[in-house]
């Protein structure tokens, strides 16, 4: 650990590290001038799958055997799309390497293209990251006059042309299929799969889709060597067979309640402690850590006893996590309270669901409920139940949706309830002291004094205030509920 050497951002505090300048100085471009002088496609794809590199987009996905999947008889055209969309909260990887280094993001583009005989690209970046747009702009018109890019790149017979599509803010880009629907001009929709977009991607061709981080890798595994990447992290454990291993360096993006917040690039596996502490000085102001959002808060959270979990595409998964996602590492200290984290977790969510799914459309807005009336003090001890219901029934994993949205969402609950029930249910009991016992569902209107309880009626006795909600109106029938 002590002697690792960064490399996807050995250029970050070089002066205008962002120019081709600087980044052909410090060897830029030079491989991808050997790949194609010395390698054939098949070669690069090889020298990628045995160096183990996966996703690093939130999957882990196995990098060159997605490329695989392209159809080798298909007459083409066929697209790569990099993903820098990168809306994860507290994830700012992307945004730092477009910044420092676009032009190794560029360079890894070139190498994968060639791999996989793609002659046309896409760069899906975030709207807000204006420095970033602005400095990959440069870089792309930097390449093309060089000759990276463009017809016979370094004089060769291979040819591409990248293009950079800003997306329009929405999280629900960042999944694939929604991402090409942006790409196209249309509402960004995620689909159902299959077919995969190896099949039938953008413009309804086959689409390779990689992560801008994945694709910055490859320049460095083709430089250096696959046994060079695969000594870098941590390999599949024995007792597991069918772990692929997390191999190669990563980027974590850390902030919150520590002292030094900022992007940091180490070994997979490193243990989440050490990162908050050696890396980030500690948590501020001399307290401990609560709580740590181990790779953006889709993937749910680590209590303070789980602080030595290695953070690598099995450690969080072990610890009741959704997995490693993005590396956006959010640490909150003992002060701060679960519920809020819960509040602004689930008001997020609700607001990026599309609306496609009913599960998603109807269940996470109405844990956003639950948890706001909790936070406003007219919670119940059952509501911690039916938020943890409502998790187990929302997304992928249970399959009732097409997209992993309401699996963030699901998860960033169940973790919260299952490691700070108690926090949470003292939080209700301090806040509601009259009505916490109560089981009536969230919403209930209770029936009018003197109305026979086999009777339904759908309204009240009398009308709510204009402008009352109608969950505020039924928290206040019903006594706090």
């Amino acid at each position: 650990m002590t002697d690792f050497e960064p490399v996807l951002l050995a250029n970050k505090t070089k002066d205008r590290s962002w120019t081709l300048t600087v980044y052909e100085s410090g060897g830029g471009y030079q491989t991808l001038r050997q790949v194609l002088r010395h390698k054939s496609p098949q070669d690069v794809t090889k020298a990628v799958e045995a160096s183990g590199l996966r996703g690093r987009g939130g999957a882990g996905y196995p990098t060159a055997l997605k490329w695989s999947f392209l159809p080798m008889d298909h007459p083409g055209p066929f697209y790569m799309c990099a993903n820098a969309d990168e809306s994860e909260p507290g994830t700012f990887c992307n945004r730092v390497q477009l910044e420092c280094d676009p032009h190794q993001v560029l360079e890894g583009i070139i190498l994968s293209c060639y791999a996989t005989r793609i002659r046309r690209a896409y760069i899906f970046l975030r709207y807000e990251y204006h420095l970033a747009y602005q400095r990959l702009e440069d870089a792309i018109k930097e390449a093309y006059a060089a000759g990276y890019l463009g017809s016979n790149i370094a004089g060769s017979d291979f040819s591409l042309d990248i293009f950079v599509h800003r997306g329009a803010g929405a999280y629900i880009c960042g999944e694939e299929t929604g991402l090409l629907a942006s790409i196209e001009g249309k509402r960004p929709y995620p689909r159902s799969k299959p077919p995969f977009p190896t099949s039938r991607g953008l413009f309804g061709k086959p689409t390779v889709i990689n992560n801008v981080e994945t694709l910055a890798c490859v320049v460095h595994i083709l430089q250096r060597g696959e046994e060079w990447f695969r000594s870098i992290g941590t390999p599949p454990p024995p007792e597991d067979p069918k772990e692929l291993g997390s191999f190669g360096p990563k980027i974590f993006s850390l902030s919150g309640h520590v002292n030094r917040p900022g992007v940091y690039e180490l070994p997979l596996g490193i243990p989440c402690r050490d990162l908050i502490e050696r890396h980030g000085g500690g948590v501020w102001k001399g307290r401990r850590a609560k709580a740590v959002v181990v790779g953006g808060i889709s993937t749910g959270i680590l209590s303070c006893h789980e602080l030595d979990t290695p953070l690598d595409f099995v450690g969080p998964v072990r610890a009741g996590c959704l997995g490693l996602g993005t590396g956006g590492v959010i640490v909150l200290d003992e002060t701060f309270p679960i519920v809020e984290l819960m509040y602004n977790g689930c008001r997020f969510f609700a607001h990026e669901s599309c609306g496609q799914c009913t599960p998603c459309r109807e269940g996470v807005p109405y844990a956003f409920q639950i948890v706001e009336a909790i936070r406003g003090g007219r919670g119940r001890l059952v509501d911690l139940d039916t938020l943890l219901e409502i998790s187990q029934n929302i997304g992928i994993t249970p399959g009732t949706t097409i997209c992993g949205l309401a699996d963030g969402a699901a998860w960033i609950v169940k973790t919260c309830v299952n490691k700070f029930r108690e926090e949470l249910e003292d939080y209700i009991r301090r806040t509601n002291p009259t009505g916490y016992k109560r089981r009536l569902p969230l919403g209930t209107i209770m029936l009018p004094p003197g109305v026979p309880a086999g009777i339904k009626t759908r309204f009240p006795k009398t009308l709510p205030p204009q402008g009352t909600s109608a969950l505020s109106r039924s928290s206040q029938e019903t006594g706090g509920n």
